[in-house]
């Protein structure tokens, strides 16, 4: 049982920068994928971001060319840098996780994943 714990979030203005660790309590090396998915309020959640254990990515178009998703298989932590950030960036921010054979790109889909974080909360004002 892998358990995962984001930080790093909280209010910035338009435009600015943060970065979410996601860590996990055990081993997420190369059999791995990552990813963060976010929610806002009366929204579905969707999958922002992901990496597999060898670093490939992933990424929603909504986020390519500003966020950022990268691991420390060492530190067995997962980072989100997020820049140029908008208001509509705003939402809970999940870090979510599973242990897989798969060669393929890793997956932005919430059913892809089984081990899932409580969330951290980035607001972004204008």
């Amino acid at each position: 049982q892998v358990q995962l714990v984001e930080s790093g979030g909280g209010s910035v203005q338009a435009g600015g920068s943060l970065r979410l660790p996601c860590a996990a309590s055990g081993y997420i090396g190369s059999n791995y994928w990552v990813a963060w998915f976010r929610q806002a309020p009366g929204k579905e959640r969707e999958g922002v971001a992901a990496i597999a254990g060898d670093s490939r990515t992933n990424y929603a178009d909504s986020v390519r060319g500003r966020f950022t998703i990268s691991r420390d298989n060492i530190k067995n932590t997962v980072y989100l840098q997020m820049n140029s950030l908008k208001p509509e960036d705003t939402a809970m921010y999940y870090c979510a996780g599973i242990r897989t054979i798969s060669t393929g790109p890793p997956g932005l889909d919430r059913a892809s994943y089984r081990y899932w974080g409580q969330g951290t909360q980035v607001t972004v004002s204008s």
